[in-house]
């Protein structure tokens, strides 16, 4: 069965008045085409925001079942994207463009 011949859920994330839906995860108000929706729990809307933030977090919960030489490297990039948060460098002139243009390519 493919996708467009699955049957409507029976349950939708619910909008308000003005289409937007209310994330899950931040409790944001956003336009229903910005949120990703649980496969078997449609009424579950994620913004695309916690949808990168829950994908770290998996990530680093993998890493954590299964140690590796890459997976020690990922945490080193972790704490350092922690730290440079920590510290507010992501918000200098200048600096903190680079930091944020890499945070947002790193694992």
């Amino acid at each position: 069965m493919t996708t467009s011949e699955q049957p409507a859920p029976a349950v939708v994330a619910e909008a308000s008045e003005d289409g937007t839906v209310r994330c899950w995860c931040c409790g944001q108000q956003r336009p229903a085409d910005r949120l990703v929706y649980l496969g078997s729990h449609p009424e579950v809307a994620v913004c695309l925001a916690c949808a990168h933030f829950l994908h770290q977090r998996a990530r680093a919960r993998e890493d954590e079942l299964s140690p590796s030489l890459a997976a020690r490297g990922r945490d080193v990039l972790r704490a350092g994207r922690e730290l440079v948060l920590r510290r507010g460098w992501h918000r200098l002139p200048g600096v903190g463009r680079v930091l944020r243009w890499a945070g947002r390519r790193l694992p």
